[in-house]
């Protein structure tokens, strides 16, 4: 019996979330990588999530193109720019991939190697060609995003975020990757009075910390990969927050690459430029411990992995823990993956 007073609440049933098919392609990516947690074997962990991840999405019911995949830039394995993936029947996706996303991390047993995929409709994600490196800044919803600037003094950026959030400037904390390049950024974060979080490698669960609460991680800013950008872009179009992205050539040969290709190298992305449209899906899954994901723990006789699943259309975000059983069968280690 209702109370007479309560509300009733309604549940509404969107057209199907291809993120959760896509979450077991990332599932099994981060299992087969996880083999390789600590072994000091960068390519071989890269192409065990690479197969694994191109096996289970191939039977994944809709009409998927490769648009960003990660392994070009540094020859790792890869799934291929073009390259089209699943059963070729259903709806048509633009895909991005990094089954690892940190594959340094992964082979030195290090925190937060996560495996991902973004995806949105055909057509509708921007396609770098060819250029491996954008300037970023990420802050998360509850900073306006009409008041940042990629050519904005570091101190002002810091002020305004720590405005926001009503603390003090000393308690943001700008995460970036760890690299020669980032210097003079942190120096310039430093002398505004806050914190460095550095990151070693794979800067997508640095950047989606942003974002999400209790993490620790206010802003982050620096130079890192162009997919890991277009990635991240499609996360902050379903979590919200600001991404802002400029293509930064680091050779003289990926800058005439860019200029031939005609990009704008002046030009400032935001989310919304780099993934059109309102259907934009994130996937990841944790391979080892971090921000973001616990990482996959093998049990008697299962396998628990961590995973999120978010949507821009619908705004939903689902954090998942499965637990996936193993046989053994013929010398082999199955694991279920249950549609």
């Amino acid at each position: 019996m209702m109370l007479a007073n309560a509300r009733r609440t309604r549940y509404q049933i969107p057209d199907p979330n291809i993120g959760l098919d896509l979450v077991r392609a990332t599932e099994s990516a981060a299992m087969a990588a996880s083999a390789w947690v600590g072994r000091g074997e960068q390519f071989a962990g890269d192409q065990a999530a690479v197969d694994a991840m191109r096996e289970v999405i191939n039977a994944i019911r809709m009409r998927g193109v490769v648009v960003i995949g990660e392994g070009e830039k540094d020859n790792a394995p890869m799934l291929h720019n073009g390259e089209p993936l699943g059963t070729g029947g259903g709806h048509g996706y633009d895909i991005a991939v990094d089954p690892i996303d940190g594959t340094e991390l992964l082979s030195g047993g290090m925190g937060n190697a996560i495996s991902v995929i973004a995806a949105s409709d055909r057509g509708t994600m921007y396609d770098p060609k060819g250029v491996f490196y954008m300037e970023k800044l990420v802050v998360g919803p509850d900073v306006d995003s009409s008041q940042f600037d990629l050519d904005a003094p570091v101190s002002d950026m810091i002020e305004k975020v720590a405005k926001a959030r009503g603390v003090a400037t000393s308690d943001v904390t700008v995460a970036m990757l760890q690299r020669a390049r980032h210097g003079k950024l942190a120096e310039e974060v430093r002398a505004a009075g806050a914190r460095i979080s550095f990151v070693l490698a794979g800067d997508i669960a640095a950047a989606i910390a942003t974002a999400r609460p209790d993490t620790g991680i206010d802003l982050m800013l620096g130079v890192g990969g162009t997919p890991e950008g277009i990635i991240t872009a499609c996360a902050m179009k379903a979590i919200g927050g600001t991404f802002l992205g400029r293509l930064a050539p680091q050779t003289g040969d990926e800058r005439e690459r860019a200029e031939t290709a005609g990009h704008d190298l002046s030009r400032v992305f935001t989310q919304h430029d780099l993934v059109a449209g309102d259907n934009a899906f994130f996937v990841a899954t944790g391979i080892t411990d971090g921000q973001l994901l616990d990482g996959v723990r093998y049990l008697r006789g299962a396998v628990r992995t961590r995973s999120i699943v978010m949507r821009s259309r619908s705004g939903t975000i689902r954090t998942i823990e499965s637990i996936h059983p193993l046989s053994q069968a013929a010398g082999e280690t199955n694991v279920l993956l249950e549609p």
